[in-house]
């Protein structure tokens, strides 16, 4: 931890996870307490808990399910737990695993700096915006299969690349991160049906930090006219702790979106976007600092959106915000906008983006991090 965030007061907010002990018995549910973990099937099983058919499983997907009244009587218990543990297990000596069953990713484009920034870099010429852009939260499907918990390498992809010489089937050049945030659906919808904004807290459970790798130049190559495809789904890392919303109360912020109009189904009547400061580094240096707060979609607007033409949630669909950006260089959340196309990840590097947020006291939740090297790619 740098000097920075070590002159700020961290206050613990106990996020959710799975572990194993070397990572191939049966993962068991956790709490992060400091550096440590507390297991939380055998908490609840000392207290003879009503709801430890929920915490004795291998992943959360049955908390998730159970929905927030369930949510809440395990929040309540938590600071019994954490109190007079069972025992507290060093989180060096487990292998964290991935905590929920990913069932859909969605990745969103909410943050007008960045989309601003990248209109600008790929068409000078051009207006950076399009049209639809501030009238709706922007996004793409993803691949649910190659989301990974945090740790796990990126091996360089392949893919094809035009240039003026023609077209070349090669691993990308252009390696690059994106610092996001992703949020963790609990509760499903039915086929047909919307979710309000006003139901976002019913339906989400919690977030995660997350890194949507993307190879730049093959992304380039293939986003006409469909969008994304081979250079974002090789892999998107996420943190392996979930923070509860019930945690981020205190972070609670308006969006630049509540000035403007809108659609009647993304109107919000209270703040729903939240004050979270993230930090990219790359090899321990710090590289950005990305505030979540300048984000122009709420989350709760995104869910909103992804549903309103009916489109159903399953219990662990993630969707993301895309990546963060401030307006200023040292807040960007790509490469791409950081040194303008000029320089990518090496082979070897390690990224890590770590976040915090407003505690209720004053002080700052630590939201963990989500961190990957970088691998060569195989040879073709």
């Amino acid at each position: 931890m740098d000097l920075v965030r070590a002159a700020v007061t961290l206050t613990e907010c106990y996020p959710f996870g799975a572990y194993s002990h070397d990572g191939g018995d049966r993962p068991r549910l956790c709490l992060r307490v400091g550096d440590a973990l507390l297991d939380l099937a055998e908490a609840a099983t000392r207290d003879w808990f009503a709801l430890l058919d929920l915490l004795d499983q291998p992943t959360l997907d049955r908390l998730l399910e159970a929905g927030p009244a369930a949510w809440r009587v395990v929040a309540e218990q938590v600071p019994a737990w954490v109190a007079d543990p069972v025992e507290l297990i060093p989180i060096d000596e487990v292998a964290l695993e991935l905590p929920f069953t990913v069932a859909d990713y969605v990745d969103f484009y909410a943050s007008e700096h960045h989309a601003t920034n990248v209109g600008r870099i790929l068409r000078p010429d051009q207006e950076p915006l399009k049209p639809n852009w501030r009238h709706q939260p922007i996004g793409y499907h993803g691949r649910a299969g190659t989301v990974v918990v945090s740790g796990t390498p990126v091996r360089r992809p392949h893919g094809n690349v035009g240039s003026e010489d023609g077209v070349a089937f090669r691993p990308t050049e252009k390696l690059d991160v994106e610092v996001e945030v992703g949020f963790v659906v609990g509760v499903p919808s039915t086929l047909g049906d919307s979710v309000p904004v006003e139901a976002f807290a019913d339906h989400v459970f919690g977030v995660v930090l997350l890194n949507d790798w993307s190879a730049r130049d093959i992304q380039a190559w293939e986003t006409v006219p469909l969008g994304p495809f081979l250079g974002k789904s090789f892999q998107t890392s996420i943190s392996p702790w979930v923070v509860p919303l019930s945690a981020l109360e205190a972070a609670r912020t308006p969006v630049p979106s509540a000035g403007t109009r809108l659609s009647p189904y993304l109107v919000e009547n209270e703040p729903r976007g939240l004050d979270i400061d993230l930090e990219l580094r790359i090899n321990g240096e710090l590289v950005s600092s990305p505030p979540f707060r300048t984000m122009h979609w709420s989350p709760a607007q995104m869910l909103a959106h992804l549903t309103v033409n009916g489109a159903s949630l399953r219990t662990g669909d993630l969707y993301a915000s895309g990546t963060v950006s401030g307006p200023t260089d040292d807040q960007v959340g790509s490469l791409l906008e950081r040194w303008r196309g000029e320089r990518f990840l090496n082979d070897g590097d390690e990224v890590v983006i770590s976040a915090t947020a407003p505690a209720a006291d004053g002080s700052r939740l630590d939201l963990g991090e989500v961190r990957g090297r970088v691998l060569p790619a195989i040879r073709s």
